[in-house]
């Protein structure tokens, strides 16, 4: 059975970088970082005082009753759905919401809801805690707010995989569509815990960058002197459409989702493998679901997070599987690392690299790793023809996500 194209028809995002995907992507273009201090009394008392935070607060963009009802998550879920929803022209398209699916997924969850409630509980007793604290803590709060706000009936998915769950999002979004059970699905991940007990959480593992007073050069994925990754929060959301029925209505079309690789370590709960022998896999098989030759596939948007060890394995992997000749780049040591929005938003970042032809920098790579054995796009952006290019997403728990998108 012929495996139906699947295109990309929207985008959307609110990142450390920018409130929509054009801001963040100039911010990209021109490697600004997107980290800074925390000033929140509370972050005096922790270890790791910086974070890359949003750059528009959710109350600019929705009304105070409605955040009121929702966990941060949840609103970057709704305001990265609605860029992308008006961006797919499908408002007017006459859409049959029974063949409209969502996978929108979350690291963490609503941890700053469970938190803050639970202060409530323990200062003020239960009949002070919010009516709505359920429905903004649960995992699938993200989903169903967005499945909710479009009437989508082909079925409403939260996968949680921690760092690799937005891609993975993007790929159940795609398996979707190729099963026939929708049409359109409207996929990503959210992620919105910068909040002391995660950041303690993380910062006891030595998991995170200690830079405090030089937030700017703090995230730097390949670097010698990298120190772990910096906490980052947001969403990034695509419109992921059967190509004929895009085709037909006659919508813009951003580019194809070639393929989609699954897999898991089998390794550790923490570490990846040292080889990367889960995530070699998980691009082999991309490659074989795409159809496309290693060759081809010129660009990849790395996972690359900035720890001493996850950056350098991933370079094995990559080396191994498509060969020394793809131009690679980190965004995350511009946005800092967002969870379980990561894959989400850095498949956006790999879509315009193949659109507009230009691989964003990787910054703070002053000192390369002696094992970094491939080109990177180091300092300032990279000007080249990509017609196909590879996002790898690695997660906590051994999981691992590769996708590869290609001109339409």
């Amino acid at each position: 059975m012929t495996k139906p194209d699947v295109v990309i028809t929207g985008l959307g995002a609110t990142t450390p970088l920018g409130g929509d995907v054009a801001s963040t992507w100039e911010a990209m273009l021109a490697g600004r970082s997107g980290v800074s201090k925390l000033t929140q009394e509370w972050a005096a008392q922790l270890p790791v005082r910086i974070a890359a935070q949003l750059a528009v607060e959710p109350s600019e963009v929705l009304d105070r009753i409605r955040l009121r009802k929702l966990d941060r998550s949840e609103a970057c879920a709704l305001i990265a759905a609605a860029e992308a929803w008006a961006d797919s022209g499908l408002a007017d398209a006459g859409l049959d919401k029974e063949r409209l699916g969502v996978v929108v997924g979350s690291g963490i969850g609503g941890a700053q809801t469970l938190l803050a409630q639970d202060d409530i509980l323990e200062a003020s007793g239960p009949r002070k805690v919010s009516p709505h604290t359920v429905p903004m803590l649960m995992p699938n709060g993200p989903a169903a707010f967005v499945g909710l706000e479009y009437g989508a009936k082909a079925g409403v998915h939260a996968p949680t995989s921690a760092c690799a769950t937005g891609a993975e999002a993007i790929a159940w979004g795609l398996d979707m569509i190729r099963a026939g059970r929708a049409d359109v699905v409207i996929a990503g991940g959210v992620e919105a815990v910068i909040h002391p007990l995660p950041i303690a959480g993380f910062a006891s593992m030595r998991a995170m960058s200690t830079r405090n007073d030089d937030p700017e050069r703090a995230s730097r994925p390949w670097d010698k002197g990298r120190d772990g990754f910096v906490l980052g929060e947001g969403g990034g959301i695509v419109i992921l459409e059967r190509a004929d029925h895009a085709l037909a209505r006659g919508a813009t079309i951003y580019g194809r989702l070639a393929g989609a690789g699954m897999t898991s370590d089998g390794y550790d709960i923490v570490q990846p493998h040292p080889e990367s022998e889960g995530g070699g896999r998980a691009m082999l098989a991309a490659l074989r679901d795409s159809g496309i030759a290693a060759v081809d596939v010129m660009h990849v948007n790395a996972h690359a997070t900035s720890t001493p060890v996850g950056d350098m394995a991933e370079i094995l992997g990559v080396r191994r599987v498509l060969g020394d000749h793809p131009v690679l780049t980190a965004t995350k040591s511009m946005t800092g690392h967002l969870l379980g929005a990561a894959g989400a938003l850095e498949s956006i970042a790999t879509i315009l690299s193949i659109r507009d032809s230009v691989i964003p920098p990787t910054i703070n790579l002053d000192d390369p790793d002696d094992a970094l054995t491939l080109d990177v796009a180091a300092l300032k952006a990279r000007h080249m023809q990509i017609p196909a290019a590879l996002n790898n997403s690695f997660g906590f728990g051994g999981h691992n996500v590769a996708l590869i998108f290609s001109r339409a």
